[in-house]
């Protein structure tokens, strides 16, 4: 049973996938995600994306605001998304109120100081039900692209006039 619904959350957050970056990029993560052994467990349950306090905050995709507000001390902004999935910024500085309609890229929320890490963050979460998911998976994955490189490091090694291809 617990395969099963591994598994269908797996396929829900596989088909949402719209691309928006809820930063400007690129991404930096001060923090990869490090889900629990079990609900209760001490683990991670989002990533910490590094930015000055200040940065505006997108939604990832379209959906209605959960909650728009203060939890436990810090702004929290909670998005509800296609198929049920719900995203989570803190500590933000709310521009939407809770029902109100968004639409994939649209500035929803400013980053605010906060002491969840070191250096200013934003801390980026995903649930499906109460299931914490890998919230980079809302993203697409990157294409890697051959790039003109600087040139062989010994003369002679390459065909003259060929660039040296690099992966980006």
């Amino acid at each position: 049973m617990t395969t099963l619904l591994l598994t269908l959350l797996l396929a829900l957050s596989q088909a949402f996938t719209s691309g928006v970056r809820p930063l400007p990029p690129p991404l930096v993560v001060a923090r990869w995600w490090d889900p629990p052994p079990t609900p209760y467990a001490a683990g991670h349950r989002g990533v910490d994306l590094a930015a000055p306090v200040g940065t505006e905050i997108r939604a990832p995709g379209p959906g209605r605001v959960h909650h728009a507000g203060p939890v436990a001390g810090r702004g929290v902004l909670s998005l509800t998304l296609p198929g049920g999935l719900r995203t989570t910024y803190e500590p933000v500085r709310p521009l939407v109120v809770e029902g109100e309609e968004v639409v994939a890229g649209q500035v929803v929320a400013v980053l605010t100081e906060g002491a969840h890490c070191p250096l200013p963050c934003l801390h980026w979460g995903l649930l499906a039900g109460e299931t914490y998911l890998n919230p980079l998976r809302l993203l697409p994955r990157p294409t890697p692209r051959l790039l003109p490189g600087p040139g062989p490091e010994h003369p002679g090694q390459e065909h003259p006039g060929r660039e040296h291809p690099r992966l980006e």
